[in-house]
């Protein structure tokens, strides 16, 4: 049917569980959270998610297991996100049209279809907010760290229009943060350069200039240290459709980095209420 619409959302460790969440954070949740009861009402067929915190080495991968079940403690941060489940559905026929489109386009990519492979935590985080009751099929892709953003790009586009001639309805998430330059202590933002990069990005993506966005992606990565090397971004951009509108919904901090939640489709996402403004609004 179509491309309902697509996001970016965060994943950071310390909101996977809500009554841990710092008071800076929450805002994010919120805004998951109501995301969430919208794709209850628009009832996705499959939700399509790329994940920074997948990275492969040559190959983009596609999880094409028919049920995603297991128990998650991330190496990364065990303390905070320890002992977690989940149990999702897949969609195996449609992975595996997205593997057999990327050997058309002669693209390096694989199918894995194995019950014991365990998610990782930027799968997991959103998904625990936006699918809570678990109940939406999901299709999970890697960030491949030998693809240059063209190709990165490319594969995004490859995978929409799979998605297009599909005869589901889809929603396309994106997992990642913008800058991305870590450092103790969650409650630390951006340098006052790399947060200017990350205004000027959001700029452009909130006045539609997404092909400007898209080019300023290389720059943008290499002072910032964007997430994935921006992967993520280049994927979600290949998504967003002519017309499609962006809602900026919530944003904030983590160990240096910058996150939000943004939101594209052929209608701006409603609005609600969080305890401050966004950063962008200020």
């Amino acid at each position: 049917m179509t491309i309902e619409f697509s996001m970016l959302v965060p994943h950071m460790p310390s909101i996977c569980h809500e009554d841990q969440v710092p008071e800076f954070q929450k805002d994010m949740v919120i805004a998951l959270k109501e995301i969430g009861k919208q794709l209850k009402e628009i009832k996705p067929d499959v939700i399509v998610l790329v994940s920074c915190h997948w990275p492969s080495t040559f190959f983009h991968y596609v999880d094409c297991t028919p049920v995603h079940k297991g128990i998650l403690t991330a190496f990364e941060a065990p303390d905070l996100i320890k002992d977690v489940s989940y149990h999702y559905p897949g969609d195996e026929a449609l992975a595996n049209e997205l593997v057999k489109a990327a050997a058309v386009e002669g693209l390096e990519v694989q199918g894995i279809n194995d019950p014991f492979y365990i998610w990782d935590y930027g799968t997991v985080v959103p998904l625990r907010y936006l699918i809570p009751d678990e109940d939406i099929p999901v299709i999970n892709l890697s960030v491949t760290l030998a693809a240059s953003l063209e190709e990165t790009y490319k594969w995004g586009q490859t995978i929409a229009n799979v998605l297009r001639e599909s005869k589901k309805k889809v929603v396309f998430i994106s997992s990642g943060a913008l800058s991305h330059n870590l450092v103790r202590g969650r409650q630390n933002k951006p340098t006052i350069t790399e947060h200017a990069m990350d205004k000027q990005f959001i700029e452009f993506v909130m006045n539609n200039k997404y092909q400007a966005a898209y080019e300023m992606l290389s720059e943008y990565t290499r002072f910032a240290r964007v997430e994935s090397g921006g992967r993520h971004l280049a994927m979600l951009f290949s998504m967003i459709e002519e017309g499609w509108k962006p809602a900026y919904l919530a944003d904030g901090q983590s160990s240096g980095s910058w996150n939000a939640v943004i939101t594209f489709g052929k209608k701006e996402v409603a609005h609600f209420e969080t305890t401050e403004e966004t950063e962008y609004a200020k």
